[in-house]
């Protein structure tokens, strides 16, 4: 045990300094022991559990998580290029769902799909034409993964989503065409499968995306223009020179007005798109003949937005060239790929 202080005095009393026990004298301030670090059975009876989390940092990990989910859901809202209110909106909804007990528990994978069906979430509130096989595809998620996901993330944090999605309002609105019934008044050419001009319209429509805004724009111009686009490509050598009225006519539909400039901002979409594919840009396509290539263009959109995303993450890989269909090539095999082929083609 400890001494006895020289001044003789038995005024002895525990002192705790930096958390540091300690022996001193009350009457001349001599430190007889420090850092005693035993205690007795007694003792033992009284001391306090230690959170994990305060023993370990596990609240600042679980910080540094959210703050990698949020700029994951930041990175996607910019590449989907959605208005600044739905980043705002989906950020929310993600902060809420990593803090709730339902979702501390799932593993990794579904973890990461969470921020994606914040986004997706916001979309079909605004009506913002986004299908979940986009979003599946930019996150490299199994679409019944994902939709798991997105079911729990409605229940738990109880997100109203409207039931009428854009899917139902394309086959709505294209039901009403009689391109899809053999009838006395509507030629050969202009028939045509239901269910492939539905499908490609869906398609056209979730790319018009950044010219259909949400500040009071009508949908049905936008699908009106989308279907005659749609329908002009599964048959353009009989279609191309049958105009917008024309097709309404026989579609037996009256022409929106706004359909004409609808129809104007998609020609320029794709001519964008046209000028970043290799094998487009030799044909030097116009607003008719781009129409031929909409069916590769819908298919390498979501490499374009993929490599949009991987450049979000990696800025010095895309850069603003434009992309080859060699590097497509890679892309589709992995993102990994893609940067062992640039980087193995920057040393030659």
């Amino acid at each position: 045990g400890p001494g006895r202080p020289r001044c003789g005095s038995a005024a002895l009393v525990e002192d705790s300094h930096y958390a540091q026990q300690q022996l001193v004298c009350a009457a001349c301030g001599c430190v007889l022991a420090e850092g005693l670090l035993t205690t007795t059975y007694t003792d033992e009876q009284h001391l306090r559990e230690v959170a994990y989390s305060q023993s370990t940092g596990q609240k600042e990990q679980l910080s540094r998580c959210m703050q990698r989910g949020i700029r994951r859901v930041q990175d996607l809202c910019k590449v989907l290029q959605l208005p600044s209110v739905f980043e705002e909106t989906a950020v929310g909804y993600f902060q809420r769902a990593l803090q709730h007990p339902a979702f501390h528990l799932v593993s990794l994978e579904k973890k990461e799909l969470l921020g994606g069906c914040c986004v997706f979430v916001t979309c079909r509130q605004h009506n913002w034409p986004l299908t979940m096989g986009t979003i599946c595809s930019l996150l490299y998620a199994k679409q019944e993964l994902f939709a798991g996901v997105y079911l729990s993330v409605q229940k738990e944090l109880g997100i109203s989503v409207p039931a009428l999605s854009l899917a139902d309002l394309v086959k709505t609105h294209l039901s009403s065409f009689h391109l899809f019934r053999r009838a006395e008044d509507v030629p050969a050419p202009f028939v045509e499968d239901e269910e492939r001009v539905v499908a490609r319209t869906l398609q056209v429509v979730e790319l018009a995306s950044e010219t259909w805004l949400v500040t009071g724009r009508h949908p049905v111009p936008i699908v009106t223009a989308a279907a005659f686009l749609s329908w002009q490509s599964l048959r353009p050598a009989a279609r191309l020179a049958c105009s917008l009225a024309r097709f309404c006519e026989v579609a037996g539909i009256p022409l929106p007005p706004p359909a004409r400039l609808r129809l104007r901002e998609l020609h320029e979409i794709l001519l964008r798109m046209a000028s970043q594919l290799a094998w487009l840009r030799v044909f030097h396509l116009d607003k008719k003949t781009v129409v031929k290539h909409l069916g590769d263009l819908l298919q390498h959109r979501l490499v374009l937005l993929r490599t949009a995303a991987l450049s979000e993450s990696d800025a010095a890989l895309t850069g603003d060239e434009p992309i080859s269909d060699s590097e497509i090539e890679q892309y589709l095999r992995g993102p990994q790929e893609l940067r062992a082929f640039r980087k193995a083609k920057a040393w030659q």
